[in-house]
């Protein structure tokens, strides 16, 4: 079942990054981030009021449960590493082509695997090595790719920003297995309160750092695919959670299948945005899969 649970989560990723896009062409990049942050508590606040009002007990899927300081600390953690995450992802979608962006967070398994090597003492067999030489060959060929649209992956501050992007989200995914399996905590309570923290985080880098200077930057544009932002995620993460707290679920393998989201933005880049050089990127983009594929053989 947790299996089946990823890839409904990675097909709703997938219509998660072209929203982003279609948002961000041409907009300013904190607000985008602050509305998706406000939708995104606006779907999870009544969870936390109807849990005040003990109106979610009894478990199934809607349930969350009590929960004490130690744990709002947590979940204030994770919402740091996932906000981070999200800045330095944003600002990379605006400025990166979609069939380049959408490769190289499909790494993010790479380096889930390397952390739950170092934090869970997890081993790699021949099939994940395997997987990890793919993803590498597959960076350096999209590198290249990216040279023909004058994109040198060296020199290019929003390529390092998707890189630190997805090496947060790659964090924030050993974070939730710890939180969700170590520490036992409700699926709904971390996603609840930490779209509301994230919120209230979110909120102070806008009026603190944005406002005062919102003249000198791109202005602001209302899209309506700004909501539609924090509605696939907040379903593609709900589904995600729930897929992770089964006790049999591997971290590796469901952050495989999440990545393979890749296919719906690769396609919509191709369809929606026109994006260029894509025989090259399909080649790259086959790479990544295949890597991904040989890490799920190499997981079971």
């Amino acid at each position: 079942m947790w299996l089946i649970l990823a890839f409904c989560s990675a097909v709703l990723l997938g219509f998660y990054d072209v929203s982003k896009k279609q948002s961000l062409g041409g907009n300013a990049v904190i607000p985008v981030l602050t509305l998706n942050t406000l939708f995104s508590t606006l779907v999870f606040l009544p969870f936390i009021l109807l849990s005040a009002a003990g109106r979610l007990g009894g478990g199934g899927f809607f349930h969350m449960g009590e929960a004490g300081w130690e744990a709002h600390l947590c979940v204030i953690l994770k919402s740091l590493i996932v906000l981070s995450s999200w800045i330095f992802g944003y600002f990379a979608m605006k400025h990166l082509p979609l069939t380049i962006v959408g490769p190289v967070n499909a790494t993010r398994p790479v380096m889930v695997l390397v952390g739950a090597l170092l934090v869970f003492g997890e081993r790699l067999n021949g099939y994940q090595w395997a997987g990890v030489g793919l993803a590498v060959l597959s960076f350096f060929l999209l590198s290249r790719s990216g040279r023909r649209e004058g994109i040198d992956f060296r020199h290019n501050r929003w390529v390092l920003f998707l890189v630190l992007a997805a090496a947060l989200g790659a964090v924030s995914g050993l974070y939730d297995k710890y939180l969700m399996g170590t520490r036992g905590l409700e699926p709904l309570f971390v996603q609840s309160w930490y779209n509301l923290y994230q919120l209230l985080e979110m909120t102070a880098v806008l009026f603190l750092l944005w406002w005062p200077r919102r003249r000198q930057g791109t202005p602001f544009r209302w899209r309506w695919s700004i909501p539609l932002i924090s509605l696939f995620l907040s379903a593609a993460d709900f589904v995600y959670f729930y897929s992770l707290s089964y006790d049999d679920a591997l971290i590796s393998v469901v952050s495989m299948v999440r990545r393979s989201s890749v296919v719906v933005s690769f396609l919509c880049g191709a369809l929606l945005f026109h994006e260029k050089n894509l025989r090259g990127k399909a080649v790259d983009l086959g790479l990544v899969l295949l890597g991904m594929f040989f890490l799920y053989l190499g997981s079971r």
